[in-house]
């Protein structure tokens, strides 16, 4: 098991079941360090008093809040642990709320609660199969790094899962940023649905970090000596390229279906009718082509009748 992050309590009405926090995730990124490309010596972030310019040790930094220009007010670890919040060491329930209430844009970090000892096995147990069965999820208020947070209980694979959230006046409003209104036409809503529905798995447990298998084949070639590896090629559009939309998903659903090993035949849905201005239009390419037929004629009248006067 991970090393703990955090021991406390969650405390459910008169029940205190006490847990440890332990991460939920693991972080796989390729980390770098920053060098000096002469030399590849480290290249490290000196913490610096902008005061008196001497370089400061970890233990002599502190919290300070500025309430003016040039005052500043300490604060201390101390003070804050000893803040008057009753979610300083407990994880309280406030509320349950229907699980598809919950706006995903509000979920951030994810951890596991953990219980504490035997003496917690039947409370934890007694919560989890509470929230199993109302197909709920518990909103709880708790105290992390300094600052007392949201947070969201919910079961992952008999496991109590602790979601820490933002609180409502945290999430910005989308309004300014959806595009303006445009007409959709309803066979390109049925394209999408089609397409989504063709798209649709059972788990994301096949999804990997291409980038990343990217990435440590480069260390791995420029550490042996050997030549990278090649590019992969842009199989995408030019940025800016109109498409034509109905196209693109009758094209996608059609790779779809192949993929899935279909007949991707009869993968258009619904038939690309011509447009009603088009249909205006018809006659007027039968007119120019007639003009294109006669126009050897009125040439060989022409003809004929020089041939006349000149004789």
């Amino acid at each position: 098991m991970p090393r703990p992050l955090w021991a406390g309590a969650i405390s459910f009405g008169l029940v205190t079941i006490p847990v440890k926090i332990v991460s939920a995730t693991e972080d796989h990124d390729v980390h770098f360090h920053r060098v000096h490309l002469t030399d590849m010596g480290r290249v490290r972030t000196r913490k610096v008093c902008e005061l008196d310019g001497e370089v400061v040790s970890q233990d002599e930094i502190g919290r300070g809040y500025e309430i003016a220009k040039d005052e500043t007010v300490p604060v201390t670890d101390e003070e804050l642990e000893q803040m008057p919040l009753p979610t300083a060491k407990a994880i309280e329930i406030a509320a349950f709320v229907d699980a598809d209430t919950i706006d995903p844009v509000r979920i951030s970090d994810s951890y596991y609660l953990a219980a504490d000892g035997q003496v917690a096995a039947k409370p934890y147990t007694l919560l989890r199969k509470a929230l199993e069965r109302s197909s709920k999820v518990a909103v709880a208020k708790f105290a992390w790094h300094g600052r007392e947070r949201l947070g969201l209980l919910r079961i992952r694979e008999g496991a109590i899962v602790l979601h820490s959230m933002k609180w409502p006046d945290e999430v910005r409003n989308p309004d300014e940023l959806a595009p303006r209104e445009v007409e959709v036409g309803e066979e390109e809503i049925d394209q999408a649905l089609e397409l989504a529905e063709r798209m649709t798995i059972e788990d994301l447990s096949g999804f990997h970090d291409e980038y990343r298998e990217a990435l440590e084949n480069i260390i791995a070639a420029k550490a042996e000596g050997k030549p990278l590896p090649a590019p992969a090629e842009d199989e995408g559009k030019e940025k800016g390229e109109v498409v034509d939309l109905m196209a693109a998903l009758n094209a996608s659903v059609k790779a779809a279906k192949e993929s899935r090993g279909e007949d991707g035949e009869d993968a258009t849905v619904h038939e690309m009718r011509p447009s009603k201005t088009t249909a205006r239009k018809a006659p007027s390419k039968k007119t120019a082509a007639s003009k294109k037929s006669t126009a050897p004629k009125k040439t060989a009248k022409k003809t004929a009748a020089k041939k006349r006067s000149a004789s």
